[in-house]
């Protein structure tokens, strides 16, 4: 900021008093933007934690990891619980307070009327005339689904069968069907080398 303000003052102070460090700077933005995790160096409370398969950074401080789960959850993941232990963190502090008793009394605290019988309800014409046809099913196939994928590697795809009596792929000599029954141009076998 102090390279901007010695070049151009003008800009500067319109950046720090009418727009905010929030708008413009990552490192002072408070959550993601356009995928980008952004973090503010005043709050150095981030690990990076590796296990197995498992890898994520938790933000102990705004309780986020990038493996979403905590986010979206608002219960620690197995990141966050490592990372809390090694913080020396209760992990019961990471929860959100919507799973505490105070919480789940207040949801149903008031009460909950039931609803009437049908013939109570006070339905609009248009949407009593209303015709709405259910969705298309498709007949389900007996047996496991064909699925069809890539190998992976070091993965190889069943050979196919080759015939013996007319060197075709597909089926076997004693399918075939060829009226040809010359072996010529087929290597053998069964014969030992």
């Amino acid at each position: 900021m102090i390279e901007i303000s010695n070049r151009y003052p003008r800009v500067a102070k319109y950046l720090e008093n009418e727009v905010g460090f929030e708008k413009w700077s990552r490192c002072h933005y408070p959550g993601l933007r356009y995928n980008i995790t952004t973090t503010n160096m005043l709050n150095p409370i981030t690990y990076h934690v590796k296990g197995g398969e498992l890898e994520g950074v938790v933000d102990i401080f705004n309780k986020t990891c990038t493996c979403k789960e905590f986010d979206i959850d608002k219960l620690p993941c197995v990141h966050a619980i490592a990372a809390a232990h090694h913080a020396q963190v209760s992990v019961y502090s990471l929860v959100s307070p919507y799973y505490t008793k105070e919480y789940y009394l207040l949801a149903y605290g008031e009460t909950i009327y039931p609803v009437g019988s049908q013939s109570q309800w006070d339905v609009p014409n248009e949407v009593v005339t209303r015709i709405v046809l259910p969705r298309e099913v498709k007949e389900k196939k007996r047996g496991r689904p064909k699925t069809s994928r890539f190998p992976s590697v070091g993965e190889f795809r069943k050979r196919k069968n080759r015939c013996g009596k007319c060197g075709a792929y597909g089926h076997y000599k004693k399918k075939c069907n060829s009226q040809t029954g010359s072996t010529e141009g087929i290597p053998p076998t069964n014969v030992p080398v």
